[in-house]
């Protein structure tokens, strides 16, 4: 080989390495190269007079569901501190999640989805496919789980009294899917099922952790089903819109990222 042909041989590799090394540079940026872990806080907070939840009219099996008191569970605010539960916070990021070993203890434990007293507990449920999900009857009358999904086959089993189905997906929903009961109308929920455990619902104050997330600038998305996805939102007393309900949100090391108090208005759930 000449030396004119080696030495352009030469400069084709110097410049494939450094190609190779700013690829290796953006991939080290993202999830998949991070180093260490953070964690997400955020509560939901209503922007309104909250007139309480409508009651639930029980028109099957009266004798036992009539017994609960059920209400609309379409919007939940708690009174004392105006915190809007079940809000759904879920990593949607192009880049695969990178998940941290504390959450491969969980694979092995079923994810449970009861039918409590006339509706299901909990309202909405947080699913890592790589997770079974335990569809249980605990009342004493007969019910049904519907699951409505687009990527995964949907399910409809009957549940008997005191039975209890395990059912895993094989793929994630891009959005929440929900579940009914064709036996008493009122029933439905919600789960969420995604590749990855970095999923959070708001609890009955509104507030949501998400621990043990990876180190980087992830997108994230906000869903509440009444308002669907949550947009045009208030932190800080000043006005911000989120384009479909997605956030970008930055995690640092050993560091919690809290989002504080967002408002979302009254009107946004009409």
């Amino acid at each position: 080989m000449g030396k004119g042909r080696m030495k352009m041989r030469a400069t084709r590799i110097s410049v494939l390495a450094t190609v190779v090394l700013i690829i290796g540079s953006a991939v080290g940026s993202n999830s998949l190269s991070a180093q260490g872990w953070g964690n997400i806080k955020v509560r939901f907070v209503y922007g309104g007079d909250y007139q309480g939840a409508p009651k639930i009219q029980v028109n099957k099996d009266a004798a036992f569901c009539g017994k609960f008191g059920l209400v609309d569970e379409t919007l939940v605010v708690n009174p004392e501190n105006k915190g809007i539960a079940n809000v759904i916070v879920f990593y949607r990021d192009q880049v695969p999640a990178k998940i941290h070993p504390s959450y491969n203890e969980l694979i092995d434990k079923p994810i449970l989805i009861d039918n409590s007293k006339c509706r299901f507990e909990p309202h909405v449920s947080a699913i890592w496919h790589k997770r079974k999900i335990a569809l249980k009857n605990g009342d004493t009358v007969g019910h049904n789980v519907k699951v409505d999904t687009f990527f995964n086959k949907g399910i409809n089993p009957i549940l008997p009294s005191g039975a209890t189905l395990f059912h895993s997906f094989t793929m994630e929903e891009r959005l929440p899917s929900k579940i009914s009961c064709s036996i008493h109308p009122w029933m439905s929920g919600w789960m969420v099922v995604r590749d990855n455990p970095y999923i959070g619902v708001s609890n009955k104050d509104g507030a949501v952790e998400i621990k043990n997330v990876p180190a980087g600038e992830f997108e994230f998305q906000f869903w509440q089903e009444k308002a669907g996805y949550i947009q045009q939102v208030t932190r800080d007393g000043t006005a911000v819109e989120w384009v479909r309900g997605r956030v970008k949100i930055k995690i640092e090391d050993g560091k919690t990222t809290d989002l504080g108090d967002v408002v979302i208005g009254a009107d946004k759930f009409k």
